[in-house]
């Protein structure tokens, strides 16, 4: 896991969390990864809109603080599945309380359990 990346500056835990999850995508590639490991083609079409550009540089980003495991497969072509870090299934645990939030607050949807 890459070393904290504004040494110094963080004010709190969920000042660093942020950094790590900022971002309009991470996030959603957590959620996705959460279900299984994905192909990049596969979770491109998971996230409609995200360019191929700022996906490459999320899961980059991802794999650099630890969170997501890239594994290329000795295959031609060469496959290459993203999957997460037990770190990662640690953050999306402590993220399913944001998601609750947002359903009951937000979307006005009953909680899911």
């Amino acid at each position: 896991m890459r070393t904290m990346r504004r040494p110094g500056s963080y004010v709190c835990g969920i000042d660093a969390a942020m950094d790590v999850i900022g971002g309009k995508w991470k996030v959603l590639i957590l959620w996705a990864l959460h279900e299984r490991p994905h192909r990049f083609g596969a979770l491109r079409r998971e996230l409609p809109g995200v360019t191929e550009k700022v996906l490459t540089a999320q899961l980059r980003e991802l794999e650099l603080d630890g969170i997501v495991n890239r594994e290329v497969h000795d295959e031609v072509p060469p496959r290459v599945e993203y999957s997460l870090t037990p770190l990662g299934v640690s953050l999306n645990e402590a993220l399913a309380s944001l998601g609750a939030w947002g359903r009951e607050n937000i979307l006005g949807h009953v909680p899911h359990h």
